[in-house]
């Protein structure tokens, strides 16, 4: 299994932190680059405890679905997600948030396992886990840069 951490500084308040990282349209936002759409579950505003949400994106040259549930939230300090269906055979991706004098450390660890017992785990060292780390910090800097200008606003009162 490999693990990935992930640490963002964010000059922002913790609870809008926490907000527009569960919120599904900025997720959509973030992930420009692969078109990812919510197809089922929640599509749209906040995800919340029990609610999963089905995406569907083109990664790694082929267009694949994966379900993710939200299993924990102690907000705005934490939450969990994981997977439900879709192509690893784990994903678990925890979401810290500490308020500083700076704003919020969004920190997150994100635990993978591939499927195909050795090819898998060949996979996951060569291009995998760097594939995804990617794709984190992407998704974070979007996260910043929303949280940080007053884009936010527009974000989340558009989830009440």
């Amino acid at each position: 299994m490999a693990e990935i951490y992930i640490t963002t500084q964010i000059n922002s308040p913790i609870e809008i932190v926490f907000d527009l990282s569960r919120s599904i349209d900025l997720h959509k936002i973030s992930t420009g680059k692969t078109n990812e759409e919510a197809i089922a579950g929640v599509t749209s505003g906040l995800i919340n405890q029990h609610e999963t949400v089905t995406w569907r994106a083109r990664h790694l040259f082929k267009t694949r679905t994966f379900t993710s549930k939200i299993t924990l939230i102690q907000r705005p300090f934490y939450f969990k997600d994981e997977m439900q269906e879709g192509d690893f055979k784990k994903f678990v991706h925890e979401h810290f948030f500490e308020q500083n004098e700076n704003g919020t450390l969004m920190k997150d660890k994100l635990m993978l396992e591939a499927p195909f017992g050795y090819i898998g785990k060949l996979a996951t060292r060569i291009f995998l886990k760097n594939y995804i780390s990617k794709f984190l910090l992407c998704r974070n800097q979007v996260i910043k840069q929303t949280a940080e200008s007053g884009f936010w606003k527009k974000i989340l009162n558009n989830n009440e």
